[in-house]
């Protein structure tokens, strides 16, 4: 039976890593990415460019509507910084959106035979976005 992983693809730098050292150690990868309402598609754009760059069993794009309760810059009617970062959390910051990222790939790994299911996060980002504290591996 072959490796299987299921790697939540933003096209950022992070993610691509993820899904590199996936490939390199011999999983067969299933990329999973988010329309989330964002107010752009650039993160899709990317994540589409990384997929078909390194390699991906599949690519699949979904569909959430995180614009419902607003509260971000991304998904909301707030204006995105233009003159760098603030203190705090950003208004960038999606309330929840790693978390409910993580319970789409949860069910997607579950439907696609995945036997382990781990979490790999950026340790550097758990100040500015707090669902990422929320999040725990498991596998």
């Amino acid at each position: 039976m072959s490796k299987k992983a299921v790697v939540l693809l933003s096209g950022g730098l992070d993610s691509a890593t993820v899904l590199a050292i996936a490939n390199s150690q011999g999983y067969t990868c299933h990329a999973l990415s988010f329309h989330y309402g964002q107010r752009h598609d650039g993160e899709i754009k990317c994540s589409q460019k990384v997929a078909k760059s390194l390699g991906t069993e599949s690519h699949v794009v979904t569909t959430i509507d995180l614009s419902t309760w607003g509260g971000s810059a991304l998904t909301g009617d707030i204006d995105v910084p233009k003159d760098g970062c603030s203190d705090g959390i950003p208004v960038t910051y999606v309330p929840a959106r790693n978390t409910i990222f993580l319970s789409h790939a949860l069910g997607y790994a579950e439907a696609a035979c995945v036997q382990k299911q781990s979490l790999i996060r950026n340790k550097n980002l758990h100040h500015l976005v707090p669902d990422v504290i929320l999040s725990r591996s498991c596998s």
